[in-house]
């Protein structure tokens, strides 16, 4: 097992059990390097999860449990830090952060010296809590375990007591260590690191949107209705939508002026919890690229839901898996490369995501799955929301996550076009599926 990467900062410090303990800060892991790096003025690496209630919140009480929660989660109680060679997170006990009034462009980049420095941010409207974190932090796992944890606290406070379980963490236990660790470099070690897509995809051209705007266009449906087309096509939901995301994708190409046909891909992500055992809060995910090329000839859409079917099959598994992230453990690991000065690394990693990797996939799209809570929070929760934030580049992403019967689709962009999203819901409708459109756009989507 790969140790912990922490180093003692401060003499001592009383502990939240009121023991005396020394601060640590961590090491960036193996996903969270990147995301710093792409930093920019209009764009930073944060997502949002979202918990829409059955009563109206109340601010005050919600950031009395914001205090209560944060400090069992010290990945996410944290600071960034520039170093010499690498970025490090170090705990931060500045006041805050603050509940605020949700605002109608979510996933705003997140400065660094900014927010009294902390990667995370709550906000309440009406009914709902939203929690936005940087991605340096930690994937949805980790920031879905918090905004549950949270919402338990709140519920507590409010005289609902809820018994932890799942993603509901008891607020006054200490931390396992296994929570905090960097659980790639734990499995990292195939013999073999299997090559990367390389070849560019269809990008979306669209017409940019003013500074700081993101596009929401979220779909509503039954999980039921869904996993009954689903299985007409004989596949699970997340083949079936991946399938109609690419239908959309070729439907969006074939519409627009090109002199040559490019495949599209979809970038997704894959929780390597569910192959590998770790309770780790942090990054512990990699990216399979399901895709589609028209140049071969014209697919129909059962074609295409066969094609991403076989696809997970022969990707999605503990032994691809192991190469890829060994693939991405070999720099790091690499005593060269860990020398190299840091602004050096920024400019090669930032070249290579801007050049290569970003030109890799035509959209992304996230799946929670099926999210489970304590039978005592059940009676007060009516969905959960999910958005994968701003794009790198002008694209569209889409985000995954069903809760009960109801399952969100979560689209996100920063172009005024919405015609991915159109062809997407369209053929939703088309196989039967009642959909409810909800969007912070002024604009038609229909």
């Amino acid at each position: 097992m790969a140790k912990q990467h922490t180093k003692t900062q401060i003499p001592k410090q009383t502990g939240r059990s009121g023991r005396n303990k020394r601060d640590v800060w961590y090491k960036l892991d193996l996903s969270a390097i990147v995301y710093p790096t792409l930093q920019r003025r209009d764009f930073s690496s944060v997502y949002r999860l979202s918990v829409v209630l059955k009563e109206v919140i109340n601010p005050a009480i919600l950031q009395t449990a914001l205090d209560k929660t944060l400090p069992r989660f010290p990945t996410y109680k944290v600071a960034i830090r520039k170093g010499l060679f690498w970025r490090y997170l170090e705990p931060n006990n500045r006041p805050g952060p603050y509940v605020m009034k949700d605002i109608s462009n979510p996933c705003m980049p997140m400065p660094f010296k900014g927010n009294m420095r902390y990667l995370v941010r709550v906000y309440y409207y009406k009914n709902r809590i939203s929690l936005e974190a940087h991605h340096s932090l930690g994937d949805g796992t980790g920031g879905m375990c918090l905004l549950q944890t949270l919402t338990a606290a709140y519920l507590g406070l409010l005289g609902h007591p809820v018994k932890p379980e799942g993603f509901v963490l008891d607020i006054a236990s200490e931390p396992d260590p296994e929570e905090l660790e960097d659980a790639y470099m734990r499995y990292a070690h195939a013999q073999v690191c299997p090559p990367r897509p390389a070849e560019k995809t269809y990008r979306i051209r669209g017409t940019k949107e003013p500074f700081y705007t993101l596009n929401i266009i979220d779909g509503i449906l039954s999980v039921r209705e869904v996993m009954t087309v689903a299985k007409k096509y004989n596949a699970s939901i997340t083949e079936y939508l991946n399938a109609v995301l690419l239908y959309a994708l070729l439907q969006k190409q074939n519409a627009d002026f090109h002199i040559r046909l490019r495949p599209v891909r979809i970038a997704m992500p894959v929780n390597l919890r569910r192959f590998f055992p770790s309770k780790t809060l942090r990054n512990f995910i990699t990216m399979v690229y399901p895709s589609i090329d028209p140049r071969l000839g014209n697919y129909t859409f059962e074609e295409i839901v066969t094609h991403v079917h076989n696809f997970m099959r022969y990707y999605i598994n503990d032994k691809f898996l192991r190469g890829d992230i060994t693939t991405n453990a070999a720099t790091q690991r690499n005593p060269l490369i860990r020398v190299v000065p840091l602004f050096i690394k920024d400019f090669v990693v930032r070249t290579f995501y801007t050049r290569v990797q970003d030109k890799n996939s035509s959209a992304g799209l996230t799946n929670m799955g099926a999210l489970h809570v304590p039978e005592d929070m059940k009676p007060y929760i009516e969905r959960f929301d999910i958005y994968m934030g701003q794009p790198f580049s002008s694209r569209t992403n889409c985000a995954i996550i069903s809760f009960e019967d109801v399952l969100t689709i979560n689209f996100a962009s920063s172009i005024i076009e919405a015609d991915v999203e159109r062809y997407f819901f369209r053929k939703l409708v088309q196989d039967g599926i009642h959909v409810k459109i909800e969007s912070n756009r002024n604009r038609n989507i229909d």
